[in-house]
């Protein structure tokens, strides 16, 4: 066909002696925006890491614009215009972010010396046009994660690619985020780039996708027009069989108050923060980029000074001056940055679960059995798919990754457990699952936070959720006025008392 952009044929790739990625033949068009779904591990990254260069098929062919070509690496890929926005991000973050948009295609004065300030112009009207207050003179590592986010989309609108594939784009967005994402999206389909969207949010890929291709265990399931599914029978191609009913049923807390922040102030970051938190509850936190959501939950933990308020948990003032005092006092913590801050990707299975609780296995030399059994049981507990107990977690993926993060968690056995972005990178049936643990936590006693981008989520999970806006609280919702409207006009300061 004329307008194929890409065609595979026979693609296969296997780790060692176990086969990931098994025959895909498919062939995308140009500009066209195709979904890719599946559960975790079942071969969508593959999938993209092999079109950009990553990874080497083990059998099969590419063809690019109609040639047939081997893409050896990504600056191969690149050349031949296919850009990749990771699940993970791929920044320096010790370099700012202009820095980071032109890296390794930098532009030039006619002398050869770096023209920063033509850099720090064109990333600025990027920024614009993503609709997104980020400072092109800013470190990577001051940023959120959603305004890195924003960074990756910046560099890949920038490179002007036939082919973009988008790992997990939306899943740190709101509403209002996502939109302006989908709008770059339509106008790069207008100039004829080709996008491959991997989500595994069904609604935006039946919104925003014109087809939709189905991978289970390595295996091409279907590729349809999106139109054509609907997204329970997405769903149901996805892990062959019937979904039940994601979010369980919502219980109030009916325990005494396990948190209490009053007037919790952090320069330029946190204002006037006041709130409790029951045992047993579930609160959910909202808001937009850049709302101090994450900024919250790190200053509970310790990791940012307090310049002003008090915490108290079981209704006892604490200092919490680190994350070390944090978990002491019964607080752990579920990062959105799982490879920035929540595991250690050259570290094994085994060595991630325990990695914060390891005193408990320690009498006083490492009791390998006990915690090769501790792991064991959190493998069998979240369904993690892993061949071994030690296999490197850099093999792993990223939905994977963040249930082992979920496990580290747990094993210090805390009584008040934040959750920030929890289900970010996982699929569907993945997602029921956590959140029936995360139900099962709460029935058990324990107060639950959940900050999260996604606001099905928090309105499918918790009986209170909080709107922040500018480092303030705009407003509180329970019962009926948990929905989008109300969320949506508290975060962008349409109601509410953020100032």
């Amino acid at each position: 066909m004329s307008d194929t952009l890409v065609r595979t044929e026979g693609i296969s790739k296997s780790f060692s002696s176990v086969e990931v990625l098994s025959d895909i033949s498919v062939s995308i068009r140009s500009g066209e925006i195709l979904g890719l779904v599946g559960e975790n591990g079942a071969g969508k990254s593959t999938f993209v890491k092999i079109l950009s260069g990553i990874y080497q098929p083990t059998n099969g062919t590419i063809e690019f614009a109609g040639k047939r070509v081997e893409i050896r690496g990504p600056i191969q890929a690149k050349a031949l215009g296919i850009s990749m926005i990771p699940q993970e991000f791929n920044l320096v973050e010790h370099m700012n972010v202009y820095e980071n948009v032109f890296l390794g295609d930098e532009i030039r004065r006619p002398n050869g010396l770096l023209d920063r300030k033509a850099m720090i112009s064109r990333t600025r009207e990027l920024m614009s046009e993503l609709g997104v207050d980020v400072d092109p003179e800013a470190s990577i590592i001051g940023l959120s994660v959603a305004k890195k986010q924003m960074v990756e989309i910046a560099k890949a609108i920038k490179a002007e690619s036939r082919l973009l594939i988008m790992d997990e784009p939306s899943t740190v967005l709101m509403t209002h985020e996502i939109d302006i994402l989908y709008r770059i999206m339509r106008t790069l389909k207008e100039r004829g780039t080709s996008i491959i969207y991997i989500s595994h949010k069904l609604q935006e890929v039946k919104t925003i996708c014109d087809r939709v291709m189905v991978l289970r265990d390595g295996q091409f399931i279907c590729l349809e027009e999106t139109a054509s599914m609907a997204t329970e029978e997405i769903a149901r191609s996805m892990v062959g069989r019937t979904l039940s009913q994601i979010f369980p049923e919502k219980k109030m807390g009916s325990g005494e108050i396990a948190l209490e922040l009053s007037g919790v102030c952090v320069s330029n970051v946190l204002h006037d923060i006041s709130f409790d938190l029951r045992h047993g509850e579930i609160l959910g936190f909202s808001g937009l980029i850049g709302a101090g959501r994450t900024e919250l939950a790190e200053t509970i933990l310790g990791i940012r000074k307090m310049n002003a308020g008090t915490i108290k948990i079981d209704g006892k003032p604490v200092t919490v001056r680190n994350p070390r005092d944090a978990i002491r006092a019964g607080i752990s913590y579920v990062s959105e940055d799982r490879q920035g801050s929540g595991i250690i990707t050259s570290f094994g299975v085994d060595k991630n679960v325990t990695l914060v609780s390891l005193e408990k296995y320690a009498r006083p030399f490492i009791q390998r059995r006990k915690e090769l059994e501790k792991t064991d049981f959190y493998v069998k507990r979240f369904n993690i798919k892993t061949t071994s107990l030690d296999k490197i977690m850099e093999q792993l993926s990223g939905g994977n990754q963040q249930k082992v993060s979920l496990a580290k968690s747990l094993d210090v056995d805390p009584r008040i457990l934040i959750f920030d972005e929890p289900t970010r990178g996982i699929d569907i049936k993945a997602k029921s699952d956590i959140y029936a643990f995360i139900r099962e936590l709460a029935d058990q006693g324990m107060a639950v936070i959940i900050i999260s981008s996604e606001m099905e989520e928090v309105m499918g999970m918790c009986t209170r959720i909080l709107v922040m806006k500018d480092g303030y609280i705009a407003g509180t919702l329970s019962g009926e006025r948990i929905n989008e409207e109300e969320i949506i006009s508290l975060a962008t300061g349409i109601k509410g008392v953020a100032q």
